[in-house]
């Protein structure tokens, strides 16, 4: 059984592309109970959805990967996928480290992308115009008071990175590089929106990791 975590903001459309060959469940964002709930308290209740005694994939996408690491320690049946994500704490930007510290974070208008098409796009590395045209929609759809919530907490993770995780990460990821932490899979010339851009290389990988 597989389970998917999208990014930040995003839903199963990112995952529409996907091949597996065994059932899969998007777990849906649950609104967060305060301005302020702790990443691992979040990841808890999300983690209801996973049953304890099922062995199991969990695959998180760029901010998905630190919620499926949480899930990932009260899940030990669970084995862990990071696409576009964190490996560890480390691995977090030195610029986007500098605005969690200095609390610069705060000053950008959220959506700021989404009214920025283009530079959105090559953050994300959408390569054509569906690509595009899903990644505008995904960040229209974004929820303010959710996207801020997530930012602060991705900010401010201190992990520790889950060990044994598998990470699929694109060479050409401007929002998250790959960064120190282990890669198992660079897919060569893919951006950070590698689920969709790949999807088959991602899904060939995924069936492949899933064999008995």
């Amino acid at each position: 059984m597989w389970y998917l975590i999208p990014g930040l903001g995003a839903d199963e459309r990112v995952f529409r592309r996907l091949r597996l060959q065994a059932p899969s469940r998007v777990l849906q964002w649950l609104p967060p109970q305060t301005p302020t709930e702790p990443l691992a308290h979040y990841a808890a209740r999300l983690a209801e959805a996973v049953p304890a005694g099922q062995p199991c994939w969990v695959v998180g996408v760029s901010f998905g990967g630190l919620l499926a690491q949480e899930i990932g320690r009260l899940r030990p049946l669970a084995r862990v996928v990071l696409i576009s994500s964190l490996g560890s704490p480390t691995d977090l930007p030195l610029l986007l480290r500098l605005a969690g510290a200095t609390g610069l974070h705060r000053l950008v208008p959220f959506g700021l992308l989404g009214r920025l098409p283009r530079l959105a796009q090559w953050f994300f590395g959408a390569r054509d115009g569906c690509e595009f045209r899903l990644l505008r929609q995904i960040l229209r759809d974004t929820d303010p008071g959710f996207a801020r919530w997530a930012t602060a907490q991705l900010l401010a993770w201190r992990g520790p990175g889950l060990p044994a995780v598998v990470r699929l990460h694109g060479s050409r990821d401007h929002l998250l590089p790959a960064g120190s932490a282990p890669v198992d899979f660079k897919l060569a010339g893919a951006g950070h929106f590698l689920i969709v851009s790949h999807a088959a290389q991602v899904s060939r990988i995924l069936n492949e990791l899933a064999q008995p």
